[in-house]
């Protein structure tokens, strides 16, 4: 029986359940000419399958916002609510926890492991949770992005649009409730960015999972049922 087919029950049950929500969230930081605000109050929510683009300029304040939903950053002041959990009643630990249960990260810059085939990374996360499937499910996922040929590949032995691939594999693989995404396409050229994300739909698509991400390309924002847009920390314009 194919990995995936375990998804059939969830894509059929997703509801309008919430799975992330911010409430008043802000952030500032402290330096030598004062208080520098990030991010003014912001509120939002995501329910269960849904996909939500940010979107702003450069130093807008989208990437602090990803990473405090993603409970990878703690809030100046607001609470993050993380499928059901409070993360700002927990400590790094308690996120961590809370992280390893419910997310998945696809960065920029991939962070594979230089050290490890293609096959190697994927498993990682799976055999850090003692999954006795882990290279089953590495090999399906790498199968499903076209990398069969690949998988005993170091990550400088692929190209960009590979190596991304295998990122997308590997976030994918730990079947995550939530993918959170930080411009996923930005080192690609524009025919492999496209087939990326083709790539990344299909697969949030085929899990039901909740997809946020941070993107500056039109195209990739205008794929997502939802979008919201940053500017100087605060959210300025919303597409529902």
């Amino acid at each position: 029986m194919s990995v995936l087919s375990s998804q059939a029950s969830r894509e059929n049950a997703v509801s309008l359940t919430t799975m992330v929500e911010a409430r008043g969230v802000t952030k500032h930081v402290s330096t030598q000419e004062g208080e520098l605000l990030i991010l003014q109050p912001i509120s939002l929510s995501v329910n269960a399958g849904e996909s939500l683009a940010i979107t702003g300029a450069s130093g807008s304040g989208k990437s602090t916002l990803l990473g405090i939903l993603a409970g990878l950053d703690v809030p100046s002041s607001g609470e993050v609510i993380l499928n059901g959990t409070n993360l700002s009643q927990l400590d790094e630990e308690g996120r961590a926890a809370v992280r390893a249960q419910n997310v998945g990260f696809i960065f920029q810059s991939f962070q594979l492991l230089p050290g490890l085939t293609a096959l190697e990374n994927v498993m990682l996360p799976l055999e850090l949770r003692c999954d006795k499937s882990a290279q089953l499910k590495a090999r399906e996922f790498l199968h499903r992005v076209g990398l069969d040929a690949r998988v005993h590949h170091y990550p400088q032995q692929l190209s960009g649009g590979e190596q991304q691939r295998v990122a997308i594999a590997r976030a994918f693989a730990s079947e995550p409730r939530i993918l959170f995404a930080d411009e996923p396409t930005g080192n690609l050229d524009s025919a492999t960015g496209a087939r990326i994300i083709e790539l990344l739909f299909e697969l949030n698509r085929a899990q039901g999972t909740t997809l946020i991400l941070i993107t500056h390309e039109e195209r990739l924002a205008q794929l997502c049922q939802r979008r919201i847009e940053i500017a100087a920390g605060a959210i300025v314009s919303r597409r529902e």
